[in-house]
């Protein structure tokens, strides 16, 4: 539980098309209208590292991309996360350690090498993991388009499904509070209310445990 003004870290992870940057901006509002300091935000981040591993992904590969998002990642927290989390902000952030977790594999990096370059990056106090069918997610990205060269049909998708299922463990080994939730067959409304309220008891309540709904 938060022991003093600062404020609380939410990231918030899952294949493409699962609804993460829906849900962040619904959660954003909702915490908003309760009255709460909201920042939402996302990695990449929009700064110059962020912009290159974002936009890169056909130049930057393997353990250069690797580097270039855990760079990024660093100076994210740097000039943007802690700064805010110390204001009292709640932090709501697209993407984090997990995204890295599973897109660098599927890149060729080694898990190993994933986990030590990532391993000074801050515990968020909540890791949502975003799942939903490979043929749901597939679906989606189809209709609204691919962004980078890792949305490659059900058959990439469904191997994030699974590499998130195991990043999600490996979080929880680590001690990192991970609430896994299907968006398959439940509204982006009803999602994000529930993690609003889940959210809100982190501010004024005992921490979440890691479970799965």
């Amino acid at each position: 539980m938060t022991t003093s003004n600062r404020g609380v870290f939410v990231t918030l992870d899952g294949p493409a098309g699962v609804g993460k940057t829906t849900t962040t901006r619904l959660v954003r509002e909702y915490l908003g209208e309760r009255g709460y300091k909201v920042h939402a935000t996302a990695e990449p981040s929009h700064g110059v590292l962020g912009k290159t591993a974002r936009h890169g992904t056909d130049t930057y590969r393997g353990h250069t991309l690797a580097c270039l998002v855990a760079a990024d990642r660093y100076h994210h927290l740097e000039t943007d996360v802690r700064p805010h989390l110390e204001a009292g902000f709640i932090v709501v952030c697209d993407r984090y350690v997990a995204s890295s977790l599973v897109l660098q594999r599927m890149d060729g990096v080694p898990l190993t090498f994933i986990t030590a370059i990532n391993a000074a990056a801050d515990r968020p106090d909540l890791a949502v993991i975003l799942q939903a069918s490979p043929a749901v997610t597939a679906a989606r990205v189809a209709a609204r388009g691919a962004h980078d060269r890792f949305h490659s049909g059900e058959d990439g998708s469904r191997q994030q499904s699974e590499l998130y299922d195991e990043a999600a463990r490996l979080l929880t080994s680590w001690g990192h509070p991970v609430l896994a939730l299907d968006t398959g067959a439940t509204s982006p409304v009803a999602i994000a209310t529930y993690l609003t309220g889940r959210i809100a008891d982190l501010v004024q309540g005992p921490a979440v445990e890691a479970t799965t709904a």
